[in-house]
């Protein structure tokens, strides 16, 4: 449960990076004195931001070629903000597990977005999980 937690504080860095170009350091050690974790999921928080940030050009074009009807500017921030950290951690996190990244990121989802974004989300990260196959 933890590790979904380290999620959910990286997704909401992700969010605030997106709507409002925050300092993704500053963000992150805000909402980590709002809600603590232990260091080993803190840690896989901020690798999840670090990485999501520096890979922000490459997730945006994964997500455009899997989101034929949708560009990346047009999907609503919170669906685009998971679509990029899950897509994060199923391309380019070491010994991730795309289907535990997809469910994660469903059931977040189900908590910030919109209930038919959950089969918008599953629909894409599948689809990237497959290709990366």
């Amino acid at each position: 449960m933890s590790r979904r937690k380290a999620r959910e504080l990286a997704f909401k860095v992700l969010f605030q990076v997106d709507q409002v170009d925050a300092d993704p350091r500053e963000a992150f050690d805000y909402l980590l004195k709002e809600a603590p974790l232990p260091e080993k999921d803190s840690e896989f928080a901020w690798a999840l931001i670090v990485g999501a940030v520096d890979k922000l050009e490459a997730l945006d074009a994964n997500l455009a070629q899997y989101s034929k009807e949708w560009t990346v500017q047009r999907m609503p921030s919170v669906d685009r903000n998971l679509l990029r950290l899950a897509s994060y951690e199923i391309l380019y996190l070491e010994g991730a597990q795309a289907v535990v990244a997809i469910d994660e990121a469903i059931e977040i989802s189900k908590r910030y977005s919109e209930p038919a974004s959950v089969g918008f989300i599953n629909a894409i990260l599948d689809k990237i999980r497959e290709g990366k196959q």
